[in-house]
C-alpha cells in the first residue's frame, strides 16, 4: 500500500489493516490503529509507520481510545521467510528479552549490526525498540488485569529496572503506571497471580473458531490437553513448558472480535512468550481477507471458502512437541506423556503433565525414527524455533531415518507456522500460493482430504 491508500483505510476506519500499519497525528502526538474511532485527522498531519515501535521511537504515544498496542500482529511475519520475518517471530517469542540482541543475531546467523541495520531500514525500529514496545504492552496488560505490585510487574514484563519501566510507561502511554492501572475498571483485575491473567486475544476479520477447536479436540493428548463443553461454548485447556517456568492456559471458543483466555503462570516473565505461542496455535495473526480472496478465485475452492470464510490453519504451542506428536501419532504420544512427562506440582483437573522434552525422550527411547528425531531436536541438528529457516528445517527433517515427506510437511505447517505448505500427494496449483496451508484446511474441513 502507498500512503494515499493507507490514508483511505484510516478515513474509512478499516479494521482489516489493524496491525498491518499504524498512523500518527503530528498535531496531537498520538499514534493509532487504522480503525480508530476518533475524528479522522487531516492528511497533511498524518504519518505512517510499519510498527508501533517506530511510532514510539518518533515520539508518539499510544492512543487511549483504540489501544493500538492490542492489535493482531502483522500477517506478513508469518509469510516471510527472510531475516526480517524470522527476526520478528523471534522477538515476539521474547528472545531479545532473554538473550539480548546478540542472542537474536546468533539464532538468525547474522551479526548484530546486520540485524539492526535490516530491521531499522525496513521497519523504522531496531530489535531493542521492538522488544521495548512489546514489554510496554505486557506491562499494560498486567497493570490493568492484576493487582500485582508495580515493582513485580516491571520485572515480569522484562524491564531491567523499575526506573526503566516507569520511564517507558510514561513515554508510551503518557501516564504513570499507577494512573494507567486506574484507567481500567477494578472489576477486570484479579486479586492474585493464582487467579490467572485474563486476556483478550485479538484477531482480524472473520474467525472460524469452531473448526480450530474441532482440530484441537481431535488431537488432544490426555494429561496435557483437554477440550470441554458443548459445541460453540467449548474451552480448550493445556499445559505449557515455558522459558522460566510452566503454565496452564484456558481459551474460550466463542469469538467476539477476540478470544477470551486465562493464563496461570509459575513465573510472570513468561507472559509475553505464552501469549505469542497461543497466537500461533490459534493462527490469530492471519489475514483472512487476503487468504479468502486468493483461494476464493479458484473454481475448486470457491464454494468451500464461501462456506467457511475466515478458516484458519492451526499452529503449535510447542513446536518440538508438535514434531514428536506428528511422527509418533496420538496413541504413542499419550503413552510418552504418561511414562516420561513431567508431573505438575499442582495438577489442574485432568491436566497432570507437561509433554516430555526431546532430550528426555532421546535418552529414554533412543531407537527408531522417534529416537532419531528427538536426538536431533535435543542436540540442535533440527531447529524448530519461531525464527528457524523453514527450508533448512525441512531438509534436516527429511535427512532423519524414518521421516517421510508427509510428516515433514505437517511439521513445517504446524510447528513452523508456514502458510504455504501442501502434502506431497496433493496436486496443489501455484494459484493457491502463498496460502496452500489454508487450502488444505478447506479441503479437510469439506471431507475432501484425509485428516492427519
Amino acid at each position: 500500500m502507498d500512503e494515499d491508500s493507507r490514508y483511505e483505510a484510516v478515513r474509512s476506519r478499516d479494521g482489516r489493516f489493524d496491525g498491518e500499519f499504524f498512523f500518527a497525528v503530528e498535531t496531537t502526538g498520538i499514534y493509532c490503529r487504522p480503525s480508530c474511532p476518533a475524528v479522522t485527522p487531516k492528511r497533511r498531519n498524518v504519518r505512517f509507520f510499519a510498527t508501533a515501535a517506530a511510532a514510539q521511537g518518533s515520539g508518539f504515544r499510544a492512543c487511549r481510545r483504540c489501544r493500538p498496542d492490542a492489535v493482531p500482529g502483522s500477517a506478513e511475519w508469518n509469510v516471510r521467510a527472510d531475516v526480517v520475518g524470522r527476526a520478528m517471530r523471534l522477538i515476539g517469542d521474547g528472545v531479545v528479552d532473554r538473550e539480548g540482541v546478540a542472542g537474536l543475531a546468533d539464532r538468525l546467523g547474522y551479526s548484530a549490526r546486520q540485524v539492526q541495520r535490516q530491521l531499522t531500514a525496513e521497519l523504522g525500529a531496531g530489535p531493542v525498540a521492538l522488544a521495548r514496545a512489546q514489554r510496554s504492552h505486557t506491562a499494560r496488560v498486567l497493570l490493568q488485569t492484576t493487582e500485582l505490585p508495580v515493582t513485580q510487574i516491571a520485572f515480569a514484563s522484562g524491564f531491567a529496572s523499575v526506573r526503566q519501566f516507569n520511564d517507558t510507561i510514561r513515554t508510551v502511554y503518557a501516564q504513570t503506571p499507577s494512573r494507567l492501572r486506574e484507567s481500567a475498571p477494578a472489576s477486570r483485575r484479579t486479586a492474585t497471580p493464582a487467579a490467572g491473567v485474563p486476556l483478550r486475544l485479538a484477531y482480524r476479520g472473520p474467525y472460524r473458531s469452531g473448526a480450530v477447536f474441532d482440530v484441537l479436540a481431535d488431537e488432544a493428548v490426555p494429561g496435557v490437553e483437554e477440550v470441554s463443553g458443548t459445541e460453540g461454548k467449548r474451552t480448550y485447556r493445556r499445559t505449557l513448558r515455558l522459558p522460566y517456568g510452566t503454565g496452564i492456559v484456558a481459551v474460550e471458543e466463542r469469538p467476539r472480535g477476540w478470544l477470551d483466555a486465562r493464563l496461570h503462570l509459575t513465573d510472570l516473565r513468561d507472559l509475553t512468550t505464552a501469549v505469542q505461542r497461543l497466537r500461533r496455535l490459534f493462527d490469530l495473526d492471519a489475514d483472512p481477507y487476503a487468504v479468502d480472496e486468493r483461494l476464493g478465485a479458484d473454481p475448486r475452492l470457491a464454494p468451500l471458502v464461501a462456506a467457511r470464510p475466515g478458516l484458519r490453519s492451526p499452529g503449535a504451542a510447542d513446536p518440538e512437541e508438535l514434531a514428536v506428536r506428528a511422527l509418533a501419532g496420538p496413541a504413542q504420544a499419550a503413552r510418552l506423556v504418561q511414562r516420561y512427562g513431567k508431573a505438575l506440582d499442582a495438577p489442574c483437573g485432568s491436566l497432570t503433565h507437561l509433554f516430555p522434552e526431546p532430550a528426555v525422550l532421546a535418552e529414554a527411547e533412543p531407537e527408531g525414527p522417534l529416537g532419531a528425531l528427538t536426538a536431533a531436536l535435543a542436540d540442535g541438528a533440527v531447529h524448530l524455533d519461531p525464527g528457524a529457516d523453514r527450508d533448512d528445517a525441512q531438509t534436516a527433517l527429511l535427512a532423519l531415518p524414518g521421516m517421510d515427506a508427509r510428516t515433514a510437511a505437517v511439521i513445517r505447517t504446524r510447528a513452523l507456522g508456514d502458510p504455504d505448505v501442501a502434502p506431497p500427494d496433493l496436486n496443489a496449483p501455484d494459484t493457491w500460493r502463498p496460502w496452500r496451508s489454508y487450502a488444505v484446511q478447506h479441503l479437510r474441513a469439506a471431507g475432501e482430504l484425509e485428516t492427519r
